[in-house]
C-alpha cells in the first residue's frame, strides 16, 4: 500500500504506514494544481516522492506546500522539496519564524534528535482564515491555535464532502511549544460549527464519518477538562 484514497481529489500519501514511522500523515489535495498538506519528518522524503509519482503527479507540478504548523514531523521534507524541486510553502506567520529560523526547540527537532536547518518560506499566512483559490473547489485554512501558536487547520468542500485536515487537534501540549489550552479548546469548538464529514487527521489518519469526526473532537475536550 503506497497511497489511501481518501475522496475524490484528496489521497494520504505519506504516514507511519506509507513512509517513516516518524512521518505525520501527509496528504495531496487536487483542485485543478495540486496542494500537498505538510512533508513528514524527511526521514523518508524520496518514498513520499515515489508514492505521489505512483498516482501519475509529478513533484515539480505541485503548486504548493501548506504547512500546519512547525513541527519536524511536518515540515521535515522542507528542505529537500524546496531546494531539489523549488516548491514554495505556506505557513501561519507565528510559526513561520521557527522554521526560517531552524529553532530547535519550537519545531521539536530536539526530541526527534536531529537538527532543522534554517528554510525560509515563501507565503506567511496573515489573521484568522482565508483561503487557497484552485479550480473549482476551494481549500480554505483556519487559525487554530493551541498546539502551536501559528496551527491552522484546512478545510475542503469537494461537492461530495466537507473535510476538515486537523493535523495535530490532539495535541501534545507543552510549554516549550507555546502551546495554550484555552486556545485550543476555542479551536476544537470553532472546528465542530464546520460540521465536516471526514477529518484527516495528523497521526491518527482519516475518521469518518462525520458523527464519528465529532465523537473524536469532543473526547478530547471532554479528556483536556475544556
Amino acid at each position: 500500500m503506497a497511497t489511501i484514497k481518501v475522496t475524490e481529489g484528496v489521497y494520504q500519501i505519506g504516514g507511519p504506514e506509507l513512509t517513516s514511522p516518524e512521518d505525520c500523515c501527509v496528504y495531496l489535495v487536487d483542485l485543478g494544481r495540486p496542494i500537498l498538506i505538510d512533508t513528514g519528518s524527511g526521514m523518508d522524503v524520496k518514498r513520499l516522492v515515489r508514492n505521489l509519482e505512483s498516482l501519475e503527479y509529478y513533484v515539480k507540478g505541485i503548486s504548493l506546500i501548506v504547512l500546519t504548523h512547525c513541527h519536524i514531523d511536518h515540515i521535515g521534507g522542507l528542505p529537500y522539496l524546496e531546494s531539489r524541486y523549488g516548491l514554495p510553502a505556506a505557513i501561519h506567520e507565528l510559526d513561520a519564524a521557527a522554521v526560517e529560523q531552524g529553532d530547535s526547540r519550537l519545531t521539536a527537532a530536539n526530541l526527534y534528535g536531529t537538527k532543522f536547518p534554517a528554510t525560509p518560506v515563501k507565503l506567511h499566512l496573515k489573521g484568522e482564515e482565508g483561503s487557497f483559490e484552485e479550480g473549482p473547489s476551494t481549500l480554505r485554512w483556519l487559525h487554530t491555535p493551541g498546539h502551536t501558536p501559528g496551527s491552522i487547520s484546512l478545510l475542503l468542500d469537494n461537492g461530495l464532502f466537507r473535510i476538515l485536515f486537523g493535523q495535530d487537534i490532539h495535541g501534545p501540549f507543552y510549554a516549550s511549544f507555546g502551546s495554550d489550552l484555552d486556545q485550543w479548546a476555542a479551536s476544537m469548538r470553532r472546528l465542530l460549527d464546520e460540521e465536516a464529514d471526514i477529518l484527516c487527521e495528523g497521526h491518527f489518519g482519516i475518521i469518518r464519518p462525520a458523527s464519528e469526526v465529532r465523537y473524536y473532537i469532543e473526547g478530547y475536550l471532554r479528556d483536556y477538562g475544556k
